[in-house]
């Protein structure tokens, strides 16, 4: 199966953490055949240090076309 995912570095938590969940989702995909598709939201204090704004409009409509989307 393929899966969409959201991925939200930064605000909530942090960057390092988030890395170590993307490290175990390979592995799952590897062991059961998944293959997942990440794409990076920005928003709060990592919008904000690389594009000036902390939301950008834009974002509202990626979870419908993603699988999955991570709640703090």
């Amino acid at each position: 199966m393929s899966y969409n995912i959201a991925v939200v570095k930064g605000d909530g938590i942090g960057p390092e953490i988030i890395e170590q969940g993307l490290r175990v989702l390979s592995k799952i995909g590897e062991k059961f055949g998944h293959v997942f598709n990440y794409t990076e939201v920005l928003v709060g204090g990592a919008a904000i240090d690389k594009l000036g704004v902390s939301f950008i409009k834009k974002w509202l409509n990626q979870p419908l076309r993603l699988s999955s989307l991570p709640i703090n």
